[in-house]
């Protein structure tokens, strides 16, 4: 049997080195990492996961569990959250949920299963009376969902943001603003909150709210936003801004008013939400709200890995910082 200590020799370092490249501990220079890394592949050396556990009571793994792993935004979110635990020494595994209360319960139920340390959540569905029968066990929550103070919350800028996508658009002249959304318009989700802070832009300079100007989805993908920039464009409205609920759909809304001949942003400007790598790189570049996700995904790991080492009252909501990053689909 491999030993800690067979890898030390072979890499040429001490064994205490080895356990720090082990638990993803800060202190070790890359190149020492690398080579621990090859040693500990050369020697098929394994971890005895069971025994650490037992000594420090941890496994060193937080779950991440999203609705869609597929959805370039959780992908950008689980980036961030994967790099800052392995700053603190943790592993992420990463898990689909679904967008429903009974599978964002089952992540967290499963999480204490497979003996995670604690489970960073994104829930759409799952509010405060879905709470877990331990609320001892370490769970921070990301999403839009009142969790009336149960739980660690780090929460999009979802009515800000939305909010000054549309008065930007206002103050570039648009005085149709559409908006291209999610169908349900009920409860407490991001299509109601960024739905809210659009109303409240155009209230507040006097531009129709009207439902002509809202184009529901059927989905939340590029191609739903495409089917919604058709229905735009043969609707005959006369529309010169539009507010998709999030990038991934304004880049459809992209493609969609382009199969009609219309220009972006000539004839209508386009805002998104979310600011996705692949925001920058459209044609034209979308102009969206970028949220700190650096900021969020620090946020969370350090309230799940601070009620990990010690058991702590949830503190409150934390709300992002965000900016409006202007690019060429509204200017």
């Amino acid at each position: 049997m491999v030993t800690m200590g067979d890898v030390a020799r072979l890499a040429g370092v001490s064994k205490m080195t080895v356990s720090n490249v082990v638990n993803n501990r800060a202190g070790v220079s890359d190149p020492v990492r690398r080579r621990v890394l090859e040693a500990i592949r050369e020697s098929g050396y394994r971890v005895n996961v069971s025994a650490r556990t037992l000594k420090s009571g941890r496994t060193g793994v937080i779950g991440l569990a999203v609705p869609d792993i597929e959805a370039a935004y959780f992908g950008h979110l689980a980036s961030h959250v994967i790099g800052e635990a392995r700053r603190r020494g943790f592993h992420v595994a990463v898990e689909e949920s679904g967008a429903d209360a009974g599978g964002e319960a089952d992540a967290i139920a499963r999480s204490r299963t497979l003996q995670f340390d604690g489970l960073i959540l994104s829930a759409v569905e799952l509010d405060r009376v879905d709470e877990p029968a331990d609320a001892r066990y370490p769970v921070v929550m990301l999403g839009e969902q009142d969790f009336g103070g149960r739980f660690d919350h780090v929460a999009m800028p979802n009515e800000e943001g939305a909010h000054a996508a549309t008065a930007h658009l206002a103050g570039q002249g648009c005085r149709r603003i559409a908006i291209v959304t999610g169908g349900g318009l009920e409860g407490v989700n991001v299509v109601t909150r960024r739905y809210r802070g659009y109303r409240a832009a155009l209230a507040e300079r006097g531009l129709d709210v009207e439902p002509p100007l809202l184009f529901a989805l059927d989905g939340m993908d590029m191609e739903a936003g495409r089917a919604a920039a058709h229905r735009l464009a043969d609707s005959g409205r006369e529309v010169d801004g539009v507010v998709a609920v999030t990038d991934t759909v304004a880049l459809g809304v992209l493609r969609g008013l382009a199969d009609r001949g219309l220009r972006v942003p000539e004839d209508v400007r386009v805002a998104g939400f979310d600011d996705i790598p692949a925001a920058a790189y459209a044609v034209p570049s979308l102009t969206t709200v970028a949220p700190d996700h650096r900021w969020m995904a620090a946020t969370a790991v350090e309230l799940v890995t601070r009620r990990i080492a010690a058991p702590l009252r949830p503190t409150g909501q934390y709300v992002a910082p965000f900016e409006l990053v202007i690019r060429e689909s509204s200017r």
